[in-house]
């Protein structure tokens, strides 16, 4: 049996969801929810082979999201399904660690299909982007690991909003939360990328998660 979970903030969807995978022998739906409260909780202590992750945007929220699951479960293969199926959508999710994707032209027989070829060890990523393009891309990304910088590099003030950025706020969240500008909170995060010699903000995610710095 192939043991899957389901999230989708829209609870309708997520019950629809439900529905249509519990029809096939093969899979064992354990859990689906519409919180993400309560999503850790349903995943914490149980044999998950693949988490279906309907995302209805690319927020900051949303990929911050995946990829603390990934990390936090890298037995779970995460397959995200979205209506936009853009390739910056596409290549946002790759580099977010998940393992799938399905766009708004994948069909029923498509997310049965994914979900067998996640469960065999392999990537699926149907026909919403040129598999070439891909392949290069996640060989590129996997040739270029966060590099282990030190902690002890940042200000307090600095650790105090990657704490608050890890919990999803916005600059302007962030900027009410310190008694701080906008503008400040910017140049904050401007300064931890280059002291810390990152990239991208996947990559801070993960720097901040493997110091404990965001909770998961």
């Amino acid at each position: 049996m192939i043991n899957i979970g389901i999230y989708d903030e829209h609870k309708i969807m997520a019950r629809g969801l439900q529905m249509i995978l519990s029809q096939i022998s093969d899979f064992d739906v354990i859990f689906f929810t519409d919180s993400k409260a309560k999503l850790n909780e349903c995943i914490k202590n149980r044999s998950l082979h693949v988490l279906v992750i309907n995302m209805h945007d690319t927020s900051i929220r949303n990929m911050n999201l995946i990829i603390q699951l990934s990390l936090a479960n890298p037995k779970t293969k995460l397959l995200i399904v979205s209506y936009d199926n853009s390739e910056e959508t596409i290549l946002k999710i790759v580099k977010s660690k998940a393992k799938g994707f399905l766009g708004r032209d994948a069909s029923q027989r498509d997310l049965i299909e994914a979900i067998y070829t996640l469960r065999n060890g392999f990537d699926y990523f149907n026909n919403s982007i040129n598999q070439v393009v891909l392949n290069q891309y996640i060989h590129d990304y996997d040739t270029d690991p966060v590099k282990q910088n030190d902690i002890g590099n940042l200000s307090e003030r600095q650790i105090e909003i990657l704490k608050l950025w890890g919990k999803s706020y916005s600059n302007q969240e962030i900027a009410d939360e310190l008694f701080i500008s906008v503008r400040t909170v910017e140049s904050h995060k401007n300064h931890i990328m280059q002291k810390l010699k990152l990239k991208s903000t996947v990559d801070l995610v993960k720097f901040s998660i493997k110091n404990n710095i965001i909770e998961i």
